[in-house]
């Protein structure tokens, strides 16, 4: 039986058309294919016999066009090797306009909001997912349930309960891809139920309140002072987003005062509380401060995520949802799940088998030398910096003479060393006093590069 189109060779697509003629054609098609960097140098193409079948035409015209563009040096062909696109350096098409060139990497990379990538546990990851895929129902790889597997929401809901105080019923936890999912999701629900603000704090991610901003929400800026966020003025909002446990990213825990009167605005107004527990596992001098959500389940919106404890690029979240708030929020999501099934369930098998609880208290250990050793350094060669916000997370505050904030971020830019100013994640609209600050974030460099970058940072310092 002839080969068919489905069965035979490699797929191709070719368009030979033209007014010389197929053999023209097809040699025309080829060789546009390859000048333009369609097919890159080495490519091997399908045997005349496969390209004739899928083509529709005589095997000798694939042949003769091949033997033309090897006799002009586009393709090569060896007995035992086949037809293969030549070895040539390829320009791309002109476009209307160039490219700007992409600065280069910098030597040390200081940005907070990212682990050590080299201490990503492969190995066990690994062996949790072939556990995990060799367990799974044959239904697991269907569209499921939009909120997640319910193998990760039932290990995420005892987790949750045992090491940050969350009260959870698996059925009010639904997954996300991380945290900005979880925004695209709940700004709209929100803006649905009549919300028109949430408020924010005046440090943090511009990313987050421009997702707020997305969805038709204004995101007016709560004061700021020695005790951190103020939310005694909170009013007629209809939910304010907050970093409780650690603060982003000036390092301090929400005043209980402040805890307090928060969720006491949230009962008196019927508004919501996003609470961000982005590093809550990471603390290093006491225990972790619990999340606040444990004060009341059904003015809290839990939210958390795994790109501080394993790695972002595994695209893992988590809301905990009041459960007045839960079919709004399924529906928002939709009816097809959005994150990978296989990374769902994987995870869930980390968590039940204590992996991510090694993995954790292993990272802990690490970044708390890495705290220590930032602090004792500034100590040491630069006296007028203070060092701030250390107790918990993957950063530092570095507090610095009035004033110089400007130029120590370019200093370190000059040295290669990528690092943010607190200006850069303060609100537009605070009306909070400015101060002059390093945002260091020291989860970031694998272990081999920590003292240079530690180096390098204190060479700019004042």
């Amino acid at each position: 039986m002839a080969e068919t189109w489905a069965t035979s060779g490699v797929d191709l697509h070719l368009e030979p058309a033209g007014p010389g003629g197929l053999r023209r054609g097809l040699t025309d098609a080829l060789r546009d294919a390859v000048r333009t960097g369609r097919l890159a140098p080495g490519t091997r193409l399908p045997s005349s016999r496969a390209l004739a079948a899928d083509l529709g035409i005589a095997r000798n015209t694939v042949g003769e066009a091949y033997a033309d563009l090897v006799a002009e040096g586009w393709l090569t062909a060896r007995q035992g090797s086949g037809t293969r696109v030549a070895e040539r350096t390829v320009v791309p098409p002109s476009g209307p306009a160039r490219r700007p060139r992409v600065p280069p990497r910098p030597t040390h990379n200081l940005v907070p909001g990212t682990p050590d990538l080299a201490a990503f546990p492969r190995a066990e990851w690994a062996r949790a997912a072939r556990r995990a895929l060799t367990a799974a129902p044959n239904d697991a790889l269907g569209y499921g349930d939009p909120r997640g597997r319910i193998e990760l929401r039932t290990a995420l809901a005892g987790y949750l309960a045992r090491v940050r105080g969350v009260r959870c019923d698996p059925d009010h936890l639904v997954v996300t891809a991380g945290f900005s999912h979880a925004l695209r999701i709940l700004g709209p629900v929100l803006r649905a139920r009549g919300a028109d603000s949430v408020a924010v704090e005046s440090y943090g991610l511009d990313a987050y309140w421009g997702l707020l901003q997305a969805a038709g929400l204004a995101t007016p800026a709560l004061p700021w002072d020695e005790l951190g966020t103020d939310t005694g003025p909170l009013t007629t909002e209809g939910a304010v987003l907050l970093t409780p446990a650690h603060q982003f990213p000036m390092g301090m825990p929400l005043h209980p005062d402040r805890r307090a009167t928060v969720v006491d605005w949230a009962r008196r107004t019927d508004s919501l509380v996003l609470e961000d527990d982005y590093d809550g596992e990471f603390r290093y001098d006491r225990q972790p401060v619990g999340a606040l959500q444990g004060l009341d389940p059904d003015r809290v919106v839990y939210l958390g995520t795994a790109s501080k404890s394993l790695a972002p690029g595994i695209r893992l979240g988590w809301m905990v949802l009041p459960p007045a708030l839960t079919r709004e929020v399924i529906a928002a999501k939709g009816h097809v799940d959005t994150v990978g099934v296989l990374e769902q369930l994987t995870l869930a098998e980390f968590l039940t088998s204590g992996a991510y609880d090694r993995q954790v208290r292993a990272s802990r250990l690490r970044y708390r030398r890495r705290r220590d050793a930032l602090a004792a350094a500034v100590t040491e060669r630069a006296p007028g910096v203070r060092v701030t916000g250390v107790a918990a997370g993957l950063h530092a505050l570095l507090r610095l003479p009035p004033g110089t904030e400007p130029s120590v971020v370019q200093a370190a830019a000059w040295q290669g060393l990528a690092l943010h100013g607190l200006s850069f994640h303060r609100h537009p609209e605070s009306v909070a006093e400015p101060l002059d600050a390093l945002v260091v974030g020291y989860g970031t460099p694998p272990d081999s590069a920590w003292a240079g970058a530690l180096e390098a940072l204190c060479r700019v310092l004042p």
